[in-house]
């Protein structure tokens, strides 16, 4: 038989009357601190590493990044194909496209989840300040999407490079290695929390992840239909600034000549993620949670 543990002493609470008052008041014996950010993100990466969603979302991630890779390089690797000079790094670009989709749908849940399940009233309860919340969800969310994007884009790389050595592809430079990870994981990072923003906004999770996903391929499938000279402009212009396109210009694969060109894309991004977080903060603060 287990030993009897002696009952732990408790701080007893303070009652005392205030004065003027025949009624006493409570004073709880737990120190009362005063929060600030460093809480409200230590609260958020608690919340995001421990959601179930938070990790099948990002396993499907590295499994599309890594998988289309690799199959696509071992594909090139195996055939008769010369890539002529051509960097190998651009092959990462189709993996990365099709989980950039899980980026925003990542991005979405981390705000709106919390409207659908009524989270968010225990979240404002234990931070009134909103902005600060929603403050904390970006920070946080942005270096995960980074992180993880960030590597699975530089193991494809090295491996892409290592594959295609026979096939004629030629040896990134230093900008080029810079702009096919860092830069590619800082696009798909802002992407990611342009959703977040989104769902703020929408606060419904199906609602805003159709947007985001619209806003990804509609530009580029509506280009594709324009087949009036008319339209020539337009399409010229949706071809240049929709997303595949903006993504291809990092591995220096652009679909059109004109446009947007070297960094370009990361500061179109950078400005339109800038403006959605600002409505949204101006709409946190004027509705009702």
């Amino acid at each position: 038989m287990s030993t009897p543990q002696p009952p732990t002493q408790q701080a007893a609470p303070d009652w005392h009357a205030a004065p003027g008052s025949p009624f006493p008041t409570y004073t709880s014996p737990i120190p009362v601190v005063r929060t600030t950010l460093v809480h409200a993100l230590a609260s958020e990466w608690t919340k995001i590493k421990s959601v179930r969603s938070t990790l099948w979302t990002l396993g499907v991630f590295v499994l599309l990044v890594l998988g289309i890779g690799l199959l696509t390089g071992a594909v090139v690797a195996s055939s008769d194909s010369d890539l002529a000079g051509e960097s190998a790094l651009s092959l990462g670009f189709f993996g990365l496209l099709l989980g950039s989709m899980c980026v925003i749908t990542l991005g979405v849940l981390t705000t709106a989840s919390e409207y659908g399940t009524g989270m968010i009233r225990t979240t404002m309860t234990a931070c009134p300040s909103r902005g600060r919340v929603l403050a904390a969800k970006g920070i946080v969310f942005f270096l995960v999407a980074f992180v993880v994007t960030l590597i699975c884009a530089t193991l494809v790389g090295l491996a892409h490079v290592s594959m295609l050595e026979g096939n004629g592809a030629e040896n990134p430079t230093g900008a080029e290695w810079l702009k096919g990870t860092v830069g590619v994981a800082l696009y798909v990072a802002l992407l990611g929390l342009l959703s977040l923003a989104m769902g703020s906004i929408i606060r419904h999770s199906a609602g805003a992840i159709t947007i985001m996903i619209g806003v990804l391929l509609a530009p580029l499938v509506i280009a594709l239909f324009m087949f009036s000279e008319s339209l020539k402009d337009v399409q010229q212009a949706l071809f240049e600034y929709s997303i595949p396109n903006q993504m291809s210009i990092f591995y220096a694969n652009s679909l059109s000549e004109s446009g947007p060109s070297g960094w370009d894309p990361l500061w179109i991004v950078l400005g339109v993620t800038a403006a959605a977080f600002a409505a949204a903060f101006a709409l946190l603060e004027k509705r009702d949670v």
